[in-house]
Formats: structure tokens, sequence, C-alpha cells
């Protein structure tokens, strides 16, 4: 999917609201108007930044709902409901970075090989667990192609080398990434 920038810009608009509004900051977030791109069905991940560093993350990796709803609940759950971070305060919502996440279909991977870090971002499938790591991780932490995968089978709860295993599937995905610092989206 090829969003302008001014639809990635009402969707950054959308989830900042989505957020505010949750925290009585603001009013009922307006949806976009978009037409078939910001109504398709496709997978996203909303993340948060705080000062640099992370600040909660959720998303959905295959399609669901249309995109402009798929951000409005991944930014209220991104800011209240990942697990590994208390609620976003009124005064850290000031200070926040909102990054996007726009995924594209999931393809089964045939040979570790066709892996591009930087491009790719993978799920591991075991059946009973699934881990998921965003295109953007493996630059940020400078990991090469097995770092990798072992990374996103820790994020399943798996061993390390679990992608090895023949019971297990591996996919990947691209994603088109923006931000509202990048894209110069006020935060107020």
């Amino acid at each position: 999917m090829e969003l302008s920038t001014e639809e990635k810009k009402e969707l950054l608009k959308l989830a900042r609201m989505s957020i505010g509004f949750a925290l009585d900051e603001c009013g009922r977030p307006k949806k976009p108007t978009g037409g078939k791109t910001l109504n398709a069905l496709c997978g996203a991940f909303v993340t948060l930044h705080l000062h640099g560093e992370l600040r909660g993350c959720i998303g959905y990796i295959e399609a669901r709902l249309p995109l402009t709803e798929t951000i409005e609940e991944a930014a209220e759950k991104a800011a209240f409901e990942d697990p590994r971070f208390s609620p976003l305060t009124p005064e850290e919502f000031k200070d926040v970075e909102i990054e996007i996440s726009v995924l594209s279909p999931l393809r089964k991977v045939a040979d570790i090989s066709e892996i591009q870090v930087g491009t790719h971002g993978l799920v591991i499938d075991a059946g009973y667990s699934r881990g998921l790591l965003l295109p953007q991780v493996a630059v940020e932490y400078g990991w090469g192609r097995e770092e990798f995968l072992s990374h996103t089978a820790r994020k399943a709860g798996l061993a390390p080398d679990a992608w090895k295993r023949k019971d297990v599937t591996l996919y990947l995905f691209t994603s088109e990434v923006f931000s509202d610092h990048q894209l110069s989206v006020p935060t107020r």
C-alpha cells in the first residue's frame, strides 16, 4: 500500500487524537475521509517513543479492520495497554512521538536467504506461540539476519534457535513507516 504524505499526516493526527481523547486532553477524533486507501483492510502498528526511548507498541499483524480503525485502536492500546509499560500520563503525552508502521500482507519464507534486514519484518509461528518484530527493529539494534531471527523467536517466547525447527513457520512482510517527527506533524 502506498500512502500519500497527507494520508500519513491524517493517520498520525488520528493516532494522537485517539490517545488524547482517552486522556481527556481533546475531543473525539474525527475519522479521515481518505477513501479506499485509508479504509483498506491491513495490519498496522503504532509505536510510541518518549525522549528517544520506546514507550509502547501495539498493533495487528493481519488485516481485520479498516486502517483508520486499526490506527485508533492500536494507538490507545500502545499508550495504555502495552504490558511492558505503565499507562501513558498526560505529562508524557505532551512529549511522546508517534510512529506508524503499515504492514504488507505476510509471505511465507521458504529460505532464510529471502530475509533482507532493514526491508523485512518477521513473524515466527510455532502454532501455540507467535512473535513479530518490525523491520526497523533489526536496524536499530544493528542485528544481522540470524540475530533478527533469534530475537523474533525470543519475542514469541521460544528458544533463540527455534526458527530452525521444522514445526515453526516463518513469514516476512514489509512496512511503510512514518512518524509525526519525520513529517513535522504538530504534537498539539
